[in-house]
C-alpha cells in the first residue's frame, strides 16, 4: 500500500480542518495552511472538538486523540506547509482563480514527487493544474464530516498516472475509507448529483407550497433513508421488484421538475439572515444552540449510525 507520511492541507475552513484531522488520525504529519489568519485561529478549536465527540463516542481513543492533535502544524506560509509534502490537499474555495493561483503557487514550492489532490466538488480543476504537474494530480473529494463519512470519490486528470491513482486509492481504503475510483472527472460525481437531483424537487415542493420542510425531512429519515442506508437505491429496486421498477417507469404519472438555478424560498431565508447553522437558523430555527454544540449533536448522531451499519454487516466502524 502506498503510505503518505507527511501531508499539506491548504485551506483551513470547514473541510480543510476536518481534512488536517482525517490524515493526522490515519498517522501522517500534517500542515495546516491558509492566508486567512481568523479561519487558521479557529482550526485548533474545532479539530478538539471534533476529536472529543470521537472519544465520547468510542470511536477514537484518548492516546489517539492527543497523537492527532501532536501531528497537526498551523501555518499561514504555503510554502512552508508544502515544502516536505509528499501529499497535498488543496481544499480552498471553489473559485477556479483561486484554485489556479494556489495550484501555481504549489508548482514552485512542493516536492516535485509530490501527489496534489484537490477536493473540488463541482469544478473541472485540471485545467487549472500547470503542466509539469499533470502526471501527478487528481481529484479525491470528501463528504462533510470526513472523520466521519467514509466516502472519497477519486477522479484522475487526463494525464494522471494510473499508479498514482490507485496508490492514493489505496491509501485512503487503508486509512478504513470507502473510495470510488472515476474513469475522468465527472462534476457532482454520484451522491452530488443524486443530491442535487432531491435538491431540485425539494424547492419545487417548498416554493409551491405544496408541504413544508419538516414533511420533507420526516418523508426522508422515516421512510426513504432508512432503507438507503441499509441497501442503497439500486439494491433497493431488486428488494421491490425489478418488473414493478420496469412498469412504473413505462406508466408513472410522476414529471420531475425543471432544473433551476433560483428558489424564492432560498432567497427569503437568505435575506433574512436565516444562512443555516453557522448562523443560528435557515429551514429550521436552532433556538440559540452554538454551532459547535449543533456540530457535536450530528456527529454523535453519525456515529452511533455508522456503528449499527457496520454491526449490520458484520465488519468494524
Amino acid at each position: 500500500m502506498t503510505k503518505f507520511t507527511d501531508v499539506a492541507v491548504i485551506g483551513a475552513g470547514t473541510m480543510g480542518h476536518a481534512l488536517a484531522l482525517v490524515h493526522a488520525l490515519g498517522g501522517c504529519n500534517v500542515r495546516l495552511q491558509d492566508v486567512d489568519a481568523a479561519a487558521l485561529a479557529k482550526a485548533p478549536a474545532l479539530v478538539e472538538a471534533a476529536l472529543a465527540t470521537l472519544v465520547d463516542a468510542g470511536a477514537v481513543t484518548a492516546a489517539e486523540r492527543d497523537a492527532a492533535v501532536a501531528r497537526i502544524v498551523c501555518t499561514p506560509d504555503l510554502a512552508e506547509a508544502a515544502a516536505a509534502a509528499d501529499l497535498v490537499v488543496e481544499a480552498v474555495f471553489e473559485d477556479p482563480d483561486i484554485k489556479r493561483e494556489v495550484f501555481a503557487r504549489l508548482d514552485r514550492c512542493a516536492r516535485p514527487d509530490a501527489v496534489i489532490a484537490s477536493n473540488t466538488s463541482h469544478l473541472d480543476v485540471f485545467p487549472l493544474v500547470p503542466d509539469s504537474r499533470q502526471e501527478r494530480v487528481l481529484i479525491a473529494h470528501w463528504y462533510t464530516p470526513p472523520y466521519i463519512l467514509d466516502l472519497v470519490d477519486i477522479a484522475p486528470g487526463p494525464r494522471t498516472r494510473p499508479e498514482i491513482v490507485a496508490g492514493v486509492s489505496a491509501f485512503y481504503e487503508g486509512l478504513g475509507k470507502v473510495p470510488v475510483v472515476f474513469k475522468s472527472f465527472l462534476a457532482g460525481y454520484i451522491a452530488n448529483r443524486l443530491q442535487a437531483a432531491i435538491g431540485l424537487e425539494v424547492y419545487h415542493l417548498l416554493d409551491e407550497g405544496l408541504v413544508t420542510a419538516e414533511d420533507i425531512d420526516r418523508s426522508i429519515i422515516h421512510g426513504l433513508a432508512t432503507r438507503l442506508a441499509t441497501l442503497g437505491h439500486v439494491m433497493k429496486m431488486d428488494y421491490t421488484g425489478l418488473d414493478m421498477a420496469r412498469r412504473s417507469l413505462a406508466h408513472r404519472p410522476y414529471k420531475p421538475p425543471e432544473p433551476r438555478r433560483q428558489s424564492p424560498t432560498l432567497d427569503r431565508l437568505v435575506a433574512a439572515g436565516r444562512t443555516g447553522v453557522m448562523a443560528g437558523a435557515g429551514f429550521y430555527d436552532y433556538g440559540g444552540r452554538s454551532p459547535a454544540e449543533l456540530f457535536a449533536e450530528r456527529d454523535r448522531k453519525l456515529l452511533k449510525l455508522k456503528q449499527v451499519l457496520a454491526q449490520l454487516e458484520g465488519r468494524k466502524a
